[in-house]
């Protein structure tokens, strides 16, 4: 019994982290290579950074293009194919 219930719980724990790996986690996946708000080559300014808005996943090089994504995410959403 003991053993079975170590399975069932391993089982549901590894099932929990495959699905918290997604990178997306569900979003619509980004379409682009470049930044959506600078229009700079993604890993160019080094590691991209990687964010969800509204179900969809968006990709910035830097974080000041998070910044100013922020201030104004329609500007930058009309960007996207719809």
């Amino acid at each position: 019994m003991k053993t079975k219930l170590i399975t069932l719980l391993t089982t549901a724990l590894l099932g929990l982290a495959l699905a918290s790996c997604s990178t997306t986690g569900g979003a619509k996946p980004y379409p682009y290579d470049v930044c959506i708000v600078s229009g700079n080559k993604l890993g160019s300014m080094g590691t991209p950074i990687s964010k969800v808005y509204q179900g969809q996943q968006l990709k910035f090089c830097c974080s000041p293009c998070v910044e100013d994504f922020d201030a104004n995410p329609a500007k930058f959403m009309a960007k996207l194919p719809h």
